[in-house]
């Protein structure tokens, strides 16, 4: 909840009650931007966010490393990087290399394990106001289902299903391919998580995302995210060498950005549950895009690279534009490209 007034805008409250006859579109527009209370909530099936915005996978760390540049308790949610069973080391280096528009990455889901995870990072997040949503991963449905299992009794608030990472050999890419397979794995976690929102996180290396979230969502999944990276590789032409260890890696930030809208988009006309936006979001305007597409929320991930205070100014942002369109609350733009109508009226 935001008070939208400050004393800066004193004057532009006397300049619109001294000219109240000068007509009802200004009036209209600018005082429900000077005094109402913002509301940013969403929910994500069972779980109520105080704004959309949460952390994406794999760019935030354990939420600890970012504390000391953003106040956890101003996200709508942290999604820790992924976790398996047990602790993984990941690709040997180089695992990162800047490309335009982007970056690509090889880290191979280096993680502490679960063991670490509850007792080393879970009791630090829980000082927060925020939900804590952990992404995990498997070899096996077996392997997720034990994951989520204990994720679910230890009281995280959401757990995300990695099905759809293109940089590792054998975790989670067949999941998230193949239309059996997915449907489940998401059936047989759904079976496990009592408690926890339930989100799949989906390949963007399908040919229809509609088919792939119309499964999950069937299988019993709460809501969806997307995209995950997009394989790719770059090439050093002194060397003649790939610039990754892994000679492959998944791309991210601002070049997958289109394609991200688009699949955000294609879903929201094929699934009635909550979905999380995700790929290259760097600002205010680019989270605002992905739910006028139909996001119900957005993760954030390359720009905490760039800028560790990128969450937080995107929710700012976000802040701004609703007051500046006259709107009440967020979910008033939820899916407005499907919504044209109403949209347009913003504008009039």
């Amino acid at each position: 909840m935001l008070w939208c007034g400050t004393p800066r805008l004193l004057p532009l409250y006397i300049w619109v009650f001294s000219h109240w006859n000068i007509g009802k579109r200004i009036r209209s527009r600018a005082i429900p931007y000077l005094f109402s209370i913002m509301d940013l909530t969403v929910n994500i099936g069972h779980l109520k966010l105080k704004n959309p915005v949460m952390t994406a996978s794999g760019t935030f760390g354990y939420g600890e490393e970012y504390s000391e540049f953003v106040d956890l308790n101003r996200l709508g949610a942290v999604v820790v990087k992924g976790i398996s069973l047990e602790p993984r080391e990941g690709n040997p280096p180089p695992r990162i290399c800047e490309t335009p528009c982007g970056m690509l990455n090889t880290i191979g889901l280096q993680n502490v394990g679960l063991k670490r995870f509850l007792k080393e990072k879970l009791p630090y997040l829980r000082r927060f106001d925020t939900p804590v949503i952990v992404n995990i991963l498997g070899n096996t449905v077996r392997e997720y289902v034990r994951l989520s299992e204990a994720l679910d009794n230890a009281g995280v608030d959401g757990i995300e299903l990695n099905v759809s990472c293109p940089n590792v050999k054998k975790a989670g890419m067949i999941f998230g391919t193949d239309k059996k397979t997915l449907a489940m794995l998401v059936s047989k976690v759904r079976q496990s998580v009592k408690r926890a929102v339930l989100i799949t996180k989906l390949s963007p290396s399908v040919s229809s995302i509609q088919e792939f979230s119309k499964i999950a969502e069937d299988s019993g999944s709460d809501a969806v995210s997307l995209i995950n990276t997009i394989s790719g590789m770059a090439i050093d032409i002194e060397t003649g060498k790939p610039k990754l260890s892994n000679i492959t890696g998944g791309l991210s930030g601002p070049a997958i950005k289109p394609i991200a809208v688009r699949m955000v988009w294609e879903t929201y006309n094929a699934v009635k549950i909550p979905i999380i936006g995700m790929g290259g979001i760097m600002s205010a305007e680019d989270a605002i895009e992905f739910m006028l597409a139909g996001a119900t929320a957005v993760a954030v991930g390359t720009a905490n690279f760039a800028n560790p205070e990128a969450t937080v100014a995107i929710i700012s942002g976000i802040e701004e534009y609703l007051g500046k369109k006259g709107m009440r609350g967020v979910k008033e733009i939820i899916g407005g490209l499907n919504n044209a109508q109403s949209y347009n009226n913003l504008n009039n």
